[in-house]
């Protein structure tokens, strides 16, 4: 099982003009080849009047499987650059549609290339990109007086708190990266000379956001 990856915020879409051409680009995330033609099914019915619907998108651990489509586009100049987008960012499970409405003029081989990048790219940046990391959750009891102390740890190592339970004492369940949690737990033990409870709790992705 990986450790992390990267991919996109969640879904969306923004727009792009060049030269009197619009260039719609839909980002959508996905896990099957299915899900991905789906997808760009839907959006060619979507964009029926578009000239293009082009496509691009990488699925599974290392890209395993990555497809593009430049739907009658110069061959090489739309889904490949699209494509590349996406593994320059190391995205994974990412499906993209750009459909061009085409305004008059034409843009050359070196102009499609740019603009079906760039268009992928824009929505990139537009939709925001999260990272995410295989962490265990680490339930930690304490008595009230040793709070201040442990939060001030967790926030000197940036450790994610995601709940905090109040009763007759005082549980965080925290996330810790997996290969982390040995080390983790000593020095909380360390730190509050043995009067803690440390309890594992399941193991699953959690994703935070990138900032570039």
């Amino acid at each position: 099982m990986q450790k992390t990856y990267r991919t996109i915020k969640a879904d969306g879409i923004s727009e792009i003009e060049i030269k009197k051409s619009r260039f719609i680009c839909a980002l959508k995330r996905v896990d099957t080849e299915a899900a991905a033609k789906a997808f760009i099914d839907a959006k060619k019915k979507e964009h029926w009047k578009a000239n293009h619907n082009c496509s691009a998108f990488v699925i599974g651990a290392d890209n395993q499987l990555q497809r593009s489509n430049d739907d009658g586009e110069p061959s090489g100049t739309a889904g490949m650059p699209m494509l590349e987008v996406l593994k320059k960012k190391e995205l994974q499970n990412v499906a993209a549609v750009v459909s061009r409405y085409f305004g008059g003029i034409k843009l050359g081989t070196g102009g499609l290339i740019r603009a079906y990048g760039q268009a992928v790219s824009h929505t990139i940046g537009e939709i925001g990109l999260v990272i995410g990391k295989l962490q265990q959750a680490v339930t930690i009891t304490i008595s009230y007086p040793l709070l201040g102390k442990l939060q001030s740890f967790l926030e000197n190592g940036a450790y994610t708190i995601k709940e905090t339970i109040y009763t007759e004492c005082i549980q965080l369940i925290c996330l810790v990266d997996e290969i982390e949690v040995p080390m983790f737990s000593a020095a909380v033990v360390e730190l509050l000379n043995g009067q803690v409870t440390l309890e594992n709790g399941p193991t699953s992705y959690y994703e935070q956001p990138i900032i570039e």
